[in-house]
């Protein structure tokens, strides 16, 4: 019954059904438990805490973490434990905790070096710096976002790279630090176009066009904006109309 209840849920989530999925979810959780199945039980569980989180449902969730973390450690499979401490870490992010969640991700960070999974690291750090920048703490965040891109290199992870690099460039525009955060942006755009994510491409040549405006590089900025116009149609971006005022602007006083 519990692989049924298992399917049923993934279906649901496939559907962007989250109330349905958390019930097969329960449900499978509820026949884990009586099949004393620890391994099925701490998937179960990962699985309903996962969705809770989607649904904003925090505390419900951090519970179903701690509990799966217990038979992770007790099964002691290092890897899991890393991860749903990473998972731990993001509630305590989510509901306005970031003090309480770095103790979460700095153990993960001591298991993750241990075991070399770069592709964790990579996430992990990119959390680590995102917390830092929140915090006005601008040279660990641009020390941890560097470490990250360090970490996708590694495992040749494009999309991480795009991300972190978006990222860093605006920490760095955070600071007013136009020449790093031009770079960075640079980099995102060209990972991104390799891609074929222009709806985020668009993200970042929106960063770019401000960025030189700031710089009065009005040229510069307009030749961004029309790229972003033209994506913002293709796409049906939300930001179309404020784009295209900015772009109308740029054009009048340039």
């Amino acid at each position: 019954m519990s692989d049924n209840h298992k399917h049923r849920a993934r279906i649901f989530l496939h559907r962007g059904d989250l109330v349905q999925a958390r019930t097969a979810w329960e449900a499978a959780v509820a026949d884990d438990r009586l099949a004393d199945s620890p391994q099925a039980l701490s998937d179960s569980l990962g699985n309903l805490g996962n969705t809770c989180a989607l649904m904003n449902e925090l505390q419900q969730a951090e519970q179903c973490y701690r509990e799966v973390l217990q038979i992770q450690r007790t099964e002691g499979n290092l890897t899991a434990v890393a991860h749903t401490l990473v998972n731990l870490g993001n509630l305590h992010i989510a509901s306005d905790h970031p003090g309480q969640a770095r103790p979460y991700y700095l153990e993960a960070l001591d298991l993750l070096r241990r075991l070399q999974d770069h592709r964790g690291l990579g996430i992990l750090y990119t959390n680590l710096a995102l917390q830092e920048a929140r915090a006005c703490q601008w040279d660990q965040a641009v020390t941890s976002f560097k470490q990250a891109l360090d970490h996708h290199r590694i495992v040749g992870n494009e999309e991480g790279l795009a991300v972190t690099y978006s990222q860093l460039g605006k920490c760095y525009l955070d600071q007013d630090d136009l020449l790093g955060a031009e770079r960075c942006l640079n980099n995102a755009s060209e990972h991104y176009i390799k891609l074929g994510n222009e709806p985020a491409e668009a993200a970042v040549l929106r960063l770019l066009a401000n960025l030189y405006e700031r710089r009065h590089d009005s040229g510069s900025a307009q030749r961004c904006l029309e790229r972003v116009v033209s994506l913002d149609l293709r796409y049906r971006l939300p930001d179309f109309e404020s784009d295209s005022r900015t772009l109308s602007k740029l054009k009048q006083t340039g």
